[in-house]
């Protein structure tokens, strides 16, 4: 009988011993006897003297695997009674010499070595499809747990910016009232797209929809709906588990600035994401259509908080962050790219300074 543990599983093999009616199975195993003999009988006249069980064999290796020991060990001494009666010297008849008892041994050995084999075969093809139920499981567990983690700690940063936007209503200093609105408005944002930036299993993200997914949050908690959004990204580029968040609150801060300080009056607005790979270096560029800002401009000689951590967090990821002013606002975040184009790995302090010497 196949185990619970194996049913509806997608490899083939864990179907063996097939789970049929015990009528079903032995009419099978009959059946195939019967075959097998009719087969043996047939050729006795072309084949030569000392292969009396030849189709016998295949016959027990195909009814231990689809139905089990049993079965299979029935179906041996079925055969083995028929070919030492029919086709073993002096046929019909159970002749008890030495040479046909050995004939009987030696067929004994072969067949219980294959039924045995297959038996043991399929035990252990039942253990590992358990093991591997028993993984799929404890993974669903696991992937449950940490989605409900990452919507308690979405809930506690929300529940943070809420008390920080409290405690700056009872600020009678404009400037302190402002320095808190920002952080609140920052851990807010970090609460809505947490959620986003990690996966269970820490095979990274796929870039284009993780930023497709945030410049949506980020320009919806602003309120605009009427900001045509656009993202370039190549498709098969993916954000490592340990960069998601220094690339997702620059590119946010990048995007929140663009509806706050860039966006014009003169043209419908519009933000794109452009992510551009060159060799070792990836790019990942904010655009927006205001064209406020100086071509002159610089992010590090700013006195923005916003913008000074933006800078920092791409040095975090050994990159740097520039923005260039002109007819288009162009806030860029560069950060060096994994050898296989594939994934972006952060580096440490001491990576850096080994690559670099």
């Amino acid at each position: 009988m196949v185990p619970p543990s194996q049913q509806g599983s997608f490899l083939p093999l864990d179907r063996f011993p097939l789970a049929v009616r015990p009528l079903l199975a032995w009419a099978a195993t009959f059946a195939a006897v019967a075959v097998a003999f009719w087969i043996r009988y047939a050729a006795d006249s072309t084949l030569p003297p000392g292969f009396p069980f030849v189709s016998f064999f295949p016959a027990v290796i195909l009814i231990s695997v689809l139905f089990g020991a049993r079965y299979g060990a029935a179906a041996a001494m079925l055969g083995g009674v028929l070919a030492w009666y029919f086709f073993i010297p002096p046929k019909r008849a159970f002749n008890l010499d030495v040479g046909s008892l050995a004939a009987m041994g030696f067929y004994a050995l072969i067949v219980a070595t294959e039924v045995l084999i297959i038996h043991w075969l399929q035990r252990a093809n039942g253990h590992l499809a358990e093991e591997r139920e028993r993984s799929t499981a404890l993974a669903r567990t696991r992937a449950l747990l940490f989605d409900e983690l990452q919507h308690r700690v979405s809930n506690n940063l929300q529940a943070v910016a809420g008390l920080l936007a409290l405690q700056r209503r009872r600020l009678a200093d404009p400037q302190a009232a402002e320095a808190l609105a920002e952080a609140s408005q920052r851990v807010a944002l970090i609460g809505r797209i947490s959620r986003r930036l990690y996966d269970a299993d820490e095979n990274g993200k796929g870039l284009a929809a993780f930023l497709t997914a945030l410049l949506d949050e980020v320009v919806e908690a602003n309120g605009r709906s009427d900001i045509a959004r656009r993202v370039d990204c190549p498709p098969d580029l993916r954000l490592s588990t340990e960069q998601a968040l220094p690339v997702a609150l620059v590119v946010a801060e990048s995007i929140a600035n663009a509806i706050e300080h860039g966006l014009g009056e003169h043209c419908a607005p519009a933000i794109a994401i452009e992510v551009v790979t060159a060799g070792r270096q990836l790019s990942i560029t904010v655009v927006d259509n205001g064209g406020k800002l100086p071509a002159a401009f610089s992010a590090e000689a700013t006195n923005s908080l916003g913008l000074s951590i933006a800078t920092m967090l791409a040095r975090q990821t050994g990159g740097r962050y520039v923005i260039t002013g002109g007819p288009e606002t162009r806030a860029c975040l560069m950060m060096p790219q994994a050898s296989s184009g594939q994934d972006v790995r952060p580096h440490t302090e001491d990576e850096r300074q080994r690559r670099s010497a």
